[in-house]
């Protein structure tokens, strides 16, 4: 890994770290649900933005389909600190998957119950989709609270859908 690739590494986990921090200060003050809800709305609003600035550094415009959100999810701040996979690709299809998720390993590790991420990937997942393809629709095939499989945290289903 050059000396980039290393920053861009640790940016990546710093966001991360500033993320669960955010999470676990509201979680605190005013319990899971309402952490939840609030994550919720949070990725609605980064997820698009995230895509929007990816499509710039790519040169691309909105609508380039699976191709588009295959490249795409390679340059998400995830991608710098998860160990993900594409485990099927059509022209109108992709299932991805999270093999290693940094929260999810350490609460494993630590042994505590996995983080109930469904409802906000749900949210994150298609607002990025929508905003890399207006015509991708999303779909959760696994995600915690789903019991961990040993495989992959969580697994996502896009179509393109004409």
């Amino acid at each position: 890994m050059d000396k980039r690739d290393a920053v861009i590494s640790d940016f990546a986990k710093l966001w991360l770290a500033h993320d669960g921090l955010w999470f676990q200060a509201v979680e605190n003050e005013f319990g899971l649900d309402a952490a939840i809800k609030l994550d919720k709305f949070a990725w609605g609003k980064f997820s698009p933005l995230e895509a929007a600035r990816i499509l710039e550094r790519l040169g691309k415009k909105p609508g380039g389909g699976i191709d588009l959100l295959e490249a795409a999810l390679a340059e998400r701040l995830y991608a710098q600190v998860n160990k993900q996979r594409i485990v099927e690709k059509t022209d109108r299809k992709l299932v991805f998957e999270m093999i290693s998720c940094r929260v999810q390993d350490a609460r494993h590790r630590k042994n505590l119950e996995p983080f109930p991420c469904k409802d906000v990937g749900i949210v994150e997942y298609s607002t990025f989709a929508k905003a890399i393809d207006s015509r991708l629709e999303t779909r959760c095939l696994h995600c915690p609270p789903d019991l961990y499989n040993g495989q992959y945290w969580c697994r996502w289903e896009f179509r393109l859908v004409e």
